[in-house]
């Protein structure tokens, strides 16, 4: 008889919408999974901190205060919940679940999923000769290793596989991959290989499309107007078949929008090569994606292509990375650009000075950013036409010690009184806070184990210990230095005859969602069409966004080309100010990026906008088209 796997996602990030896993388990269609997403780079640092302090901490709270009051649901209905909210302390997370279980009076089996961290061997693994470069400079790791805070390998779906053969109720993990926590229920209730390459392809593209919540059923979308309930989107589900394709929907009378559109943004969503999507589990090639509707807030998505995964894992390592401070001022118009202007100089001449008067350097990162008139999008917009009647001027600063920050940090408040006309307080000195910096690198696979048990508790409180086993992540692998050929070109098709040319925004054709990849932004850009699509692909060349992006990109830009989801993706490299914590950006991870790449103005054949079908149509002054014909 077919199956049907059901796996709905409970949250993107820690700090997510703490209804989100009650939504799931008490919903009016359950699925049999739910998972959690807990953990991001950051993450595991502040984790560590924890940790350190005390040896019992080091996993995401939150998650026990949510799964505690469901535990006697989540038994009822059959349901097993598998986060990896673990962080750096799973035992203790899953400890933590078994006392809320025995307070309820409820029997439950814990999965815990281990391993990962690897401060206790790192020494250990640089003298057997494993390097941990840096992946994204090329930087040596040796120098650095008295700041590393934490490091993680991420491990992907095969201990979760092998703890749900234990029909656990609950999965605990640390650094597993977003990816990992969705396939893992896929292939146990498929029965899946884990050589199964093709259809494992399709479970992870699944995870990917889900592992941000409700970034999959309408969130951050472009035509945010088409999304009912925005705000209140129900978080996704998945229905996976046994071939690897699947639906995608959400729970029934939720908001939100399940849409072609709103999924082939997402599936674009933080992607670098899009033949090259590296995991534990595959490599997998999501060119050759299709998406279609299958009812009201339900797509289809097939087609994912699958091989061996690398050879290495990847291991997040974070490190020391200076220390910065911000700090803003309230500006009231007229003239508002003017006087940040005037308030640049006059604060970066003080603030030389009085370093130099206090035998500090002058910190070495240092910018000023006037919110509201292109201070994300830096440069995506027509600053010059922006003059707000008020604005928030941010004031940033970086240094690898503390001394020239609190120089910085005292001055701010002082010019309240000594600025132009119209300053307002919008708080006090500005705090100094530790940098903690990303560093991805490698460890080769075989060299990393995981480790796996099962605890059952009885309503009554006692334990047992159902399973243990260790286990390694072995098998073929992928060669490093594979071809993508992503940036090919496709065979033309759909592009309409030659017609007057009409000037509009970008938008009125494509609809884009980005993201970061480190210290790269990741711009992901769609065709409202498949004719639009070939227009993009014959005209929207790195050239061609380089020169918009121009204030943004610090390096090279790669275009990748993706026709089965009618987009192209481009790659920003050192776009982000080094990314995450340590970037002074007021957008660090390049998420406003996207809305100004479709602001730019494109010549388009007057055609093509009635090649749209209406549901894809943009309903946003901003994109409306035509500027103009000619």
């Amino acid at each position: 008889m077919k199956r049907t796997v059901r796996v709905g996602n409970a949250g993107g990030y820690w700090g997510d919408d703490p209804r989100a896993l009650r939504s799931q388990v008490l919903g009016p269609e359950p699925p049999e999974f739910v998972t959690a997403d807990f953990l991001a780079e950051i993450t595991m640092s502040i984790l560590q901190k924890q940790r350190a302090r005390d040896p019992e901490a080091g996993y995401a709270r939150d998650f026990v205060s949510q799964v505690a009051p469901l535990l006697g649901a989540i038994r009822e209905r059959g349901i097993t919940v598998i986060t990896n909210a673990g962080g750096v302390n799973p035992g203790g997370c899953a400890r933590a679940v078994l006392r809320a279980a025995t307070e309820a009076g409820v029997e439950l089996t814990v999965a815990v999923v281990d391993g990962d961290d690897l401060m206790g061997r790192l020494d250990e693994l640089l003298e057997d000769g494993v390097g941990f470069d840096n992946l994204e400079t090329g930087d040596p790791f040796g120098p650095r290793r008295a700041d590393v805070l934490s490091a993680n390998a991420y491990f992907g779906a095969e201990p979760i596989v092998r703890a749900l053969a234990h029909r656990p109720d609950v999965v605990v993990t640390g650094r597993v991959t977003d990816t990992g926590i969705t396939l893992a229920p896929i292939r146990h209730a498929h029965g899946w290989a884990p050589d199964d390459w093709q259809r494992i392809a399709g479970g992870i593209v699944a995870g990917h499309l889900i592992e941000c919540g409700v970034q999959a059923t309408g969130g951050n979308f472009t035509d945010w107007e088409r999304v009912p309930g925005l705000g209140n989107e129900g978080f996704p589900v998945v229905e996976v078949e046994e071939d690897g394709a699947f639906v995608l929907t959400k729970q029934p009378g939720t908001g939100g929008l399940v849409s072609p559109a709103v999924v082939r943004e997402q599936l674009l969503y933080e992607m670098g090569d899009p033949e090259r999507y590296l995991c534990p589990d595959a490599t997998v090639d999501f060119s050759g994606l299709t998406v279609a509707a299958a009812g009201e807030d339900r797509v289809l998505v097939r087609g994912a292509r699958g091989g061996p995964p690398p050879g290495d894992l990847k291991v997040s390592a974070s490190v020391r990375g200076g220390f910065s401070a911000r700090g803003s001022l309230v500006v009231g118009g007229p003239d508002v650009r003017g006087k940040t202007a005037a308030l640049e100089t006059a604060f970066r001449d003080r603030l030389r000075a009085d370093c130099e008067a206090a035998g500090v350097p002058f910190p070495a990162e240092f910018r000023v950013d006037l919110v509201g008139a292109d201070a994300a999008q830096r440069g995506l917009a027509d600053a010059a036409h922006l003059d707000p009647s008020e604005g928030l001027v941010r004031f940033a600063a970086w240094s690898p010690t503390r001394g020239p920050l609190q120089v910085f940090r005292k001055l701010l408040p002082s010019f309240i009184l000594s600025g132009p006309a119209g300053l307002a307080v919008t708080g006090g000195a500005p705090a100094i806070s530790e940098v903690v910096g990303y560093w991805p690198a490698l460890v080769p696979r075989e060299r990393v184990a995981a480790s796996m048990r099962v605890i059952r508790v009885s309503a009554g409180g006692a334990e047992t210990v159902v399973a243990e086993e260790d286990v390694r992540f072995e098998g073929p692998a992928a060669p490093a230095d594979a071809p993508s050929r992503a940036a090919g070109r496709s065979p033309r098709s759909g592009v309409p005859a030659p017609s007057p040319l009409i000037e509009a925004p970008l938008g009125a054709v494509a609809h884009a969602r980005s993201g970061d990849k480190g210290d790269a932004a990741n711009i992901g850009i769609v065709g409202r069409s498949a004719a639009c699509y070939e227009w993009l692909r014959e005209h929207l060349t790195t050239a061609l966004v380089g020169a918009w992006v121009r204030d943004v990109a610090g390096g090279p830009i790669v275009r990748y080309e993706v026709p089965g989801l009618w987009a192209l993706n481009f790659i920003l490299e050192r776009a982000l100010g080094g990314g995450g914590t340590r970037s002074l950006l007021l957008d660090p991870q390049g998420k406003t990026l996207a809305q100004g790449i479709l602001r730019q103005s494109v010549r388009v054949p007057a055609a093509l906008l009635a090649t749209i079908p209406s549901e894809n149509r943009p309903r946003s002054p901003a994109f409306a088209a035509p500027c103009s014909a000619s």
